[in-house]
């Protein structure tokens, strides 16, 4: 179990970890994970949602732009950026629909309607490339060779993240007047899968993640959502550190915590969730960063040293959504994203 905290973090703490994302931040608006490394958009959203909540509009606005700037002609993006070069030509489709999500988080926090429809065309773009990959029973391959060529399977915790950015891309049809029936059927077919065919996506059942993100996403809810929580638990939950990245290895990472502690509030466990929050205290730096990751009993950090933006960005993201604190801070609760017409399968 996580320590007894219901602490989360005051503005000028979400301040200083926010800068401490901004410091990676490139002139071109590309946010690298630590110095030196490289960029994804899923997490370079992720970082560009903290930014915002933290009050760097203005930063999280350029970070949206370089996503603009590099969107190929197709919709996509490439899986990995370094500063000056792409690192990993393929593309991941849960990378690319993850701008849908960071897009109506900013218009929820700003109202800003320049901004949505500047943005509505990258999103639109991003959307139709995931959704023209759906196979006939409505699976959506993990990646994309650079070739063109789609993976051979899915991924549970990819898909579930889908759906959710599904749902916002959604949002913001309906906010610009727009009707995209073909992405809510996409929506509602993998809504099915997840909820009622799990045995159909890539086994990975060791990472935590495939454990609580259908729950995170809203794919699970009522009933079904509080006993899958509850049968990972002794899985997942390391002690009183946080949450295991993988079911074998004495590894609490951050973003996973923070993530899983989300998953507890989509379920109405504010206890569990706010305790949760609470263990990840014990991974923030000295300068307001935190470590990606720690090893018990040994409290040794792993990856060595390492700090990553979207670790921070996880923090933020959970502190406002347990805090209720800014316009957005429901996102992942599914109380600011419009229910589907056809939810197509039974959860509860």
């Amino acid at each position: 179990m996580p320590p007894d905290s219901t602490d989360t973090l005051a503005p000028v703490e979400l301040a200083a970890i926010a800068d401490s994302i901004a410091e990676q931040q490139l002139a071109t608006g590309m946010i690298l994970w630590f110095p030196g490394g490289h960029a994804d958009t899923w997490n370079h959203t992720e970082a560009a949602m903290a930014l915002a909540v933290a009050g760097r509009v203005s930063d999280a606005e350029r970070a949206y732009q370089w996503l603009a700037d590099v969107q190929r002609p197709d919709g996509s993006w490439h899986h990995y950026y370094l500063a000056n070069d792409v690192e990993d030509a393929k593309v991941d489709t849960n990378c690319c629909a993850y701008v849908a999500t960071g897009i109506w988080h900013h218009h929820l926090l700003t109202g800003d309607r320049g901004f949505l429809e500047t943005m509505w065309p990258v999103v639109e773009r991003a959307i139709d490339y995931v959704v023209d990959h759906a196979t006939l029973h409505g699976h959506i391959p993990w990646a994309v060779h650079a070739d063109g060529t789609p993976w051979s399977y899915s991924l549970l915790t990819g898909s579930s993240s889908i759906y959710h950015s599904l749902r916002c891309a959604l949002a913001l049809a309906e906010a610009v007047g727009d009707d995209r029936p073909e992405w809510e059927l996409a929506a509602i077919r993998l809504r099915d899968l997840i909820a009622n065919r799990e045995d159909t996506f890539e086994p990975k059942t060791r990472w935590a993640m495939d454990w609580y993100y259908p729950v995170l996403s809203g794919a699970v809810t009522g009933r079904a959502a509080v006993e899958r929580l509850a049968a990972g638990e002794d899985t997942f939950l390391q002690d009183r550190h946080g949450v295991r990245c993988v079911s074998d290895q004495p590894w609490v990472t951050t973003a996973e915590t923070c993530e899983c502690a989300l998953a507890y509030l989509n379920v109405g466990d504010r206890v569990r969730a706010e305790a949760l929050f609470g263990a990840v205290r014990d991974l923030r730096d000295s300068d307001d960063a935190y470590f990606t990751g720690l090893v018990h009993p040994d409290r040794i950090h792993f990856p060595d040293n390492e700090r990553s933006t979207y670790t921070s960005a996880a923090v933020i993201l959970a502190a406002d959504a347990l805090d209720g604190r800014s316009a957005a801070s429901g996102l992942f609760l599914g109380d600011t994203i419009p229910a589907l017409r056809n939810e197509g399968s039974d959860t509860t």
